[in-house]
């Protein structure tokens, strides 16, 4: 379903599920931007609106925004009115907590992500800046319209970045947060995984071949498949090792076995799976995304059945980079916080997602908490990469950014 509105050379259209999108317009548009990662594929959004993932009953109300001219999609942006603030990894709650000691309504919000992601990526999807703006000032009035506390744009990248700074005089904020991302080598990739380890700082790199060792005195290996290799049986013990892992920690998985069914199908060769084996018996599996295109892997979901020492790294972290620095690909994004991971090579990258409150009081006190949470991330930044784990002298990894 979709409605539809005027806005100066524009026709704004308002959709409640994925389904009434144009799936070719909407991928080819994001193939133009920036960073087009697979996660705002159209694929990727249906699957977790048609496996029950992210819909209403979670909490997750598709509001997708679009803008239409003569020559056809010009902008769009993956929208979600929010009942709650699980499953952004961009933390409100103390907005929220504050909005009803005041006695106002913080939710619904109106939330531009990609559910259970924290992958930084474009999020204004846009033919060229104009257009970008045009998207920006459409949010605002889409949220104005149905009286909604704010807006949310999280793990924005640059070009976004650059429209909110446009748009500031606005009321639009910017906020940094901190991951840990591991960059191949330049202008030499690393030759292999030892290679990769003699850069490191001597105690970093015992640490890791200890940790290693540790996985195979257990009796483990490992094998991993990609795309259609991976199989059916696969897929279901990788979902019993997820849903294994929540329960652990007495909570409840963001994603069905129709999510990964879906998205296993429609997005074969966005998969690399790893599975921990003791003999003929799985033990563990690692489940990382890849986007071939900027050849960037994605550590996201992992799992395991029994406990084993030092498993969570070599699954995680260890296997995903020892196959990146096999296949030549260029990054591996972590995941969300984590300062374990500098220890195992992956560095600090400030990430940014951007606001905007319709209550003058409380934009105004955001801003002043902003201001100085923001001080406080440069801070830590200079303090973690005061403590980069690569040895001196030894050729470094190249720029990251987010």
């Amino acid at each position: 379903m979709a409605q539809e509105e005027g806005a100066g050379n524009y026709v704004i259209r308002v959709h409640e599920e994925p389904a009434s999108l144009d799936r070719g317009a909407w991928n080819a548009l994001l193939a133009a931007q920036p960073r087009p990662t697979p996660f705002l594929r159209h694929e990727f959004l249906a699957a977790l609106h048609d496996s029950g993932s992210a819909v209403p009953a979670t909490g997750w109300a598709p509001r997708f925004l679009t803008l239409h001219d003569g020559a056809g999609l010009a902008a769009a942006c993956a929208l979600y009115l929010k009942s709650h603030s699980y499953g952004e990894y961009v933390f409100d709650w103390a907005w929220a907590d504050a909005y009803q000691r005041h006695g106002l309504a913080y939710y619904p919000k109106l939330l531009g992500a990609v559910p259970f992601t924290p992958v930084p990526g474009t999020r204004l999807l846009a033919r060229d800046a104009p257009a970008r703006r045009a998207l920006l000032q459409a949010l605002r009035g889409l949220a104005g319209e149905a009286g909604l506390s704010s807006v949310h744009l999280l793990f924005i990248d640059e070009a976004d970045r650059e429209a909110v700074h446009a748009a500031a005089g606005a009321g639009w904020m910017l906020r940094s947060t901190v991951q840990f991302h591991w960059q191949n080598r330049r202008p030499a990739p690393y030759a292999d995984f030892a290679d990769f380890l003699s850069a490191l700082q001597r105690d970093k790199r015992k640490k890791i071949q200890q940790e290693r060792r540790r996985v195979a005195d257990a009796g483990l290996h490992f094998r991993c498949a990609r795309g259609a290799d991976i199989g059916e049986a696969d897929w279901d013990f990788f979902y019993r090792c997820y849903v294994h892992t929540y329960r652990a920690h007495h909570s409840t998985p963001y994603l069905t076995r129709d999510f990964f069914r879906r998205a296993g199908a429609e997005l074969a060769g966005h998969w690399l799976l790893f599975t921990a084996w003791r003999g003929e018996r799985r033990i563990a599996a690692s489940l990382i995304a890849l986007d071939p295109a900027s050849r960037t892997a994605y550590g996201r979901y992992w799992g395991a059945i029994e406990h084993v020492p030092c498993l969570h790294f070599e699954a995680c972290y260890y296997q995903p980079l020892a196959w990146c620095i096999a296949e030549g690909w260029d990054r591996f994004e972590g995941g969300a916080q984590g300062e374990h991971k500098m220890a195992r090579g992956l560095l600090p990258v400030a990430t940014h997602s951007a606001h905007w409150l319709a209550h003058p009081r409380f934009a105004e006190a955001v801003a002043d908490f902003l201001a100085r949470e923001g001080a406080g991330i440069e801070g830590y930044l200079d303090e973690l990469n005061e403590r980069a784990p690569f040895k001196a002298g030894a050729p470094a990894p190249a720029e990251l950014k987010a």
